[in-house]
């Protein structure tokens, strides 16, 4: 029905505005969206914290980290890789990682994944990194 019709424009905005109007469900997605990219940075930042001894440069800019998942549960899975299977630190570090995460506000629990496939290599560190340690790809 159009306003021709008989229905007022008022009739018309109320429709309209019913039919665009979020229901729970819309409005709990956004919320929980909300809620896991600030979960997101305050684990990413955590992350930066994180350090190989032997390279001046976080972890997270050394792209060590490959993903961040977060669950429904709010318990964080990160994939991450090590410079080398040799790595001094391949038994720390991830323990490192996984205290820190377990410790942004919100987050249930972390599990720390390490994997090596793909290697890493030099050309994954952000360009700042790259920069700071003169190493450009």
């Amino acid at each position: 029905m159009t306003v021709a019709e008989g229905m007022t424009a008022d009739a018309e905005l109320d429709r309209a505005d019913t039919i665009l109007a979020d229901d729970a469900g819309d409005q709990a997605d956004r919320k929980r969206r909300a809620h896991i990219e600030a979960l997101g940075e305050g684990v990413i930042e955590a992350i930066k914290t994180c350090y190989d001894p032997e390279i001046p440069v976080n972890i997270y800019e050394l792209g060590l980290i490959y993903k961040i998942d977060v669950d429904d549960d709010d318990v964080v899975h990160v994939d991450m890789t090590l410079t080398s299977p040799n790595c001094p630190v391949a038994e720390s570090l991830p323990i490192d990682v996984q205290d820190k995460v377990k410790a942004v506000d919100g987050v249930k629990d972390c599990e720390i994944n390490l994997v090596w496939d793909p290697p890493w290599h030099p050309s994954m560190m952000t360009e700042e990194a790259q920069l700071e340690l003169g190493m450009i790809y």
